[in-house]
Order: structure tokens, then sequence, then C-alpha cells
């Protein structure tokens, strides 16, 4: 079983409530828009991290992590997209990705919007962490924490901040 927590959209910023509830997970995945290299440096003190780049991530962060990214874990396997919209919405990208391969897990970013959603059509759990941030045009800052055990993704929480 791994312990996930979930993030998106920080745009430059990180707090110690956001790095507590990072400590307390075996993994920290982040969804782009880091804002710079330093939120990356803070999180990857306290555990393994993934994540893909977003739009407003520059060429450091763009060294650093992919676009696109998949990996397995447990018996889930994930696609992580900045831009990659929401069931019946996918980007053109995510609709490429999805059908050349569907994952059991689609995480997307950028909308500021938090959602959980499952996919019939592609048979996917789809998850929006919202934004951590405090950049943008969301009202309250959010994130995700979840389990995976096996092929199970479990006890899903969303964690919320605060206003902006």
């Amino acid at each position: 079983m791994k312990k996930i927590f979930l993030l998106s959209d920080s745009h430059s910023y990180i707090d110690d409530r956001i790095l507590e509830y990072a400590s307390q997970a075996d993994e920290i995945w982040h969804c782009g828009d880091f804002g710079n290299p330093e939120v990356i440096e803070k999180l990857e003190k306290i555990t393994t991290l993934r994540g893909v780049y977003g739009n407003i991530d520059g060429e450091k962060v763009r060294k650093i992590f992919p676009e696109v990214l998949r990996f397995t874990i447990e018996n889930v396997k994930v696609l992580m997209i900045h831009i990659g919209g929401y069931p019946g919405k996918y980007s053109p990208l995510a609709k490429k990705e999805i059908a050349e391969k569907a994952p059991n897990l689609f995480i997307s970013g950028h909308s500021h919007i938090l959602k959980a959603m499952y996919d019939q059509k592609n048979n996917l759990l789809h998850l929006n962490p919202g934004a951590c941030g405090k950049e943008g045009w969301h009202k309250t800052r959010t994130m995700m924490r979840f389990e995976i055990n096996g092929e199970k993704i479990e006890n899903l929480e969303v964690i919320e901040l605060g206003k902006r």
C-alpha cells in the first residue's frame, strides 16, 4: 500500500501546511504549474516526487519533469498531463494518450477546479486536485490524498486549505 499526496498549480507558493500533509505520504505527485524550482526542492526533501510540467513552468522545471508521465504503482497504471481536461472534455493530447494505452488513473491540473470523476467509457478514474497556490481565479485552495492498495484506489480525501 502507498499513501499518495496529490497537488497541482502551486504557482511558486508552498507553505508549512502543504509540507505537513506531504510529510505524511509515501509519494508526492504534482500535476504541473510548480512555478519555480524551489517548490520542487522543498517537496523532494520530503519523499519521492513525481510530476509533469505545466504551462507556466519555465525551462528549469521542464528539464526536470516531462509533459506526459506514465508509470505503474502497485498494480495501478497512472497517466499524468497538466492540461488534460476531464471525462467527455479531454484535451487532444489526453485523448491521444488515453486511446493509445488507457490508464487506470488519469490525473490533470490546470483548471484550478477540483474533480474526482469516473470515466465509464475509458474505464478509469480521473482526478484533478484543484490548485494549492494563491494565484488564479479559484476561491479555495485544494489538494487530495489517497491510498493505492494493489489495484485499488482507496480512501480519497479532499484537503481544503482555505481561501486563497
